[in-house]
C-alpha cells in the first residue's frame, strides 16, 4: 500500500470502537424508510464534529445528508454512500447499521489526508432505500450533478464487488365490489377479494412463460372485513423485476392484464396504481470495481461470489449508477445460507463477524477514494467505460 492507503487504513484502527459504536446505536433503535431521525443526526453531528460542511434535509427529505470536506482542489469529485433505515418488525435486516457506520469510517479515514490529495469528498446519507428511493429522490433533485464516482458497501451472505440488480417497480392494486350478506344474499355481492385471487393465479399462472430471473410477487394488504360480509374491497400491494428496465416494463402490462381479467371475470372495478419504489438495475461500473477488488486482496477480504444462477435483489443505487459511474460491493457477514432479509440475517448485522467486514469495507471504501483521487488513468478508463455503455 502506499503512504496514504496506509494512514487511512491505520485511522479506520484508531477509531474502530467508535465505527463500532455508531453502528450499534443505528441497530439498536431501527427506523423506517424516510423516519430515520436519530440515525442521520448521529452520522451528522460525527462529520460536523470533523470538519466536514455538512447539510440535513437536502432533497426535500428531512433525513437525507450531503456533507463535503472542505480541503478541496481541482480533481475527481468521489461521493462515498451510507444507508440507515430498517425493515418493518425485523429491524436490520439488511445490515444498513453497518453501511452508515462503513461510509462515515471512510470519511472519518480520508479527512485528515484529503488537504494533500487533489479533488472534492462528499458524503451521501441516502434514507428510504428500502421502498422509499431516496437515492432516486436525490438524483432527481441534482445531488449527483458533478459528481464523478460514487460507491457504497452492502453487507451479504457473499463478497462480490461487480454484481448487477434487478430493476423494480412497485404496483398498488385495488378492487372495488360490492357488499352483501356473505351467506343470507351473496348473489347480490360482487367479491373484491375474489378479484384480489383471481390476479395471483393469473400471475402464478405466468411464471412458467417469463425470463429466468424477473420476479413478480405480492402480498394481499386488504381482504375484506369479516367472512358473513362479502368483500367490498380488496387490495394487494406486488413488486415487479427484472434484469432489463425495459422487459420489468413488458412484466407490468402482464400483471395489469391479469388484474383486468379478474376485473372482468369477478365484475369489481378495478384501480392498478405504480407507488413507492421504482429503482433501475445496477450498471457496475467495472473499471472502479477492480480498484476496489484489487483494495479488498490487499486487506486480505477473498471475493466468494454465489453462483451463477442466484437471485438478485433490487437497490436504489441502481439510480445513481446510471447518473454517474458507480459500485454498490457487497462483503459477506454470514453463512451463504442465511437469507438477507431474514432475523438471521439481522442477528448477523451485529455480531463480530458483521463488525469486521465494516472495518474492512471503510478501509476499501477510503482506499478506493485514494485510487480515484491519484490516478487520472484510472478516472479516465472508469469514465470511459461508463460513457460506452
Amino acid at each position: 500500500m502506499n503512504d496514504w492507503k496506509e494512514k487511512v487504513c491505520a485511522h479506520v484502527d484508531e477509531i474502530k470502537e467508535h465505527l463500532l459504536t455508531v453502528s450499534k446505536e443505528i441497530y439498536d433503535h431501527p427506523e423506517l424508510k424516510f423516519e430515520e431521525y436519530r440515525a442521520s443526526r448521529l452520522l451528522a453531528d460525527e462529520l460536523k464534529k470533523e470538519g466536514f460542511s455538512v447539510e440535513l434535509g437536502v432533497a426535500g427529505l428531512d433525513t437525507a445528508i450531503q456533507a463535503f470536506y472542505p480541503a478541496a482542489s481541482d480533481g475527481p469529485t468521489v461521493a462515498i454512500l451510507g444507508e440507515y433505515d430498517a425493515l418493518p418488525e425485523i429491524g436490520h435486516a439488511c445490515g444498513h447499521n453497518l453501511i452508515g457506520a462503513a461510509a462515515l469510517g471512510a470519511c472519518l479515514a480520508l479527512a485528515p489526508i484529503k488537504a494533500e490529495l487533489p479533488g472534492k469528498l462528499v458524503l451521501f446519507g441516502t434514507p428510504g432505500e428500502e421502498g422509499g428511493g431516496g437515492k432516486v429522490k436525490m438524483v432527481d433533485a441534482g445531488l449527483f450533478d458533478g459528481i464523478d464516482a460514487a460507491m457504497m458497501f452492502h453487507p451479504s451472505s457473499h463478497t462480490v464487488v461487480d454484481r448487477g440488480s434487478l430493476a423494480v417497480t412497485e404496483v398498488a392494486i385495488e378492487f372495488a365490489g360490492k357488499a352483501s350478506h356473505a351467506s343470507g344474499s351473496p348473489e347480490k355481492g360482487i367479491n373484491a377479494l375474489d378479484a384480489v385471487l383471481q390476479t395471483f393465479n393469473g400471475v402464478n399462472a405466468l411464471r412458467q412463460h417469463i425470463k429466468d430471473g424477473a420476479r413478480i410477487h405480492g402480498i394481499i394488504t386488504d381482504g375484506g372485513a369479516k367472512p358473513n360480509i362479502v368483500p367490498e374491497h380488496a387490495a394487494a400491494c406486488f413488486y415487479v423485476r427484472a434484469l432489463e428496465n425495459g422487459y420489468r416494463n413488458e412484466l407490468l402490462e402482464k400483471l395489469r392484464h391479469c388484474a383486468e381479467g379478474a376485473a372482468l371475470a369477478t365484475g369489481a372495478t378495478l384501480s392498478f396504481e405504480t407507488v413507492g419504489l421504482a429503482y433501475k438495475a445496477m450498471k457496475p461500473n467495472r473499471v472502479m470495481g477492480e480498484a476496489f477488488t484489487r483494495n479488498l486482496e490487499t486487506l486480505g477480504e477473498p471475493l466468494n461470489p454465489p453462483p451463477p444462477d442466484a437471485g438478485l435483489g433490487s437497490t436504489d443505487m441502481g439510480d445513481v449508477s446510471h447518473a454517474v459511474p458507480a459500485i454498490h460491493a457487497y462483503i459477506q457477514i454470514c453463512p451463504e445460507e442465511v437469507a438477507g432479509h431474514s432475523r438471521e440475517f439481522a442477528q448477523a448485522a451485529i455480531s463480530r463477524r458483521g463488525q469486521e467486514a465494516m472495518l474492512v469495507a471503510a478501509k476499501a471504501l477510503a482506499m478506493t477514494a485514494v485510487d480515484l483521487f491519484t490516478d487520472p488513468e484510472l478516472v479516465k478508463r472508469m469514465k470511459e467505460e461508463f460513457e460506452s455503455i
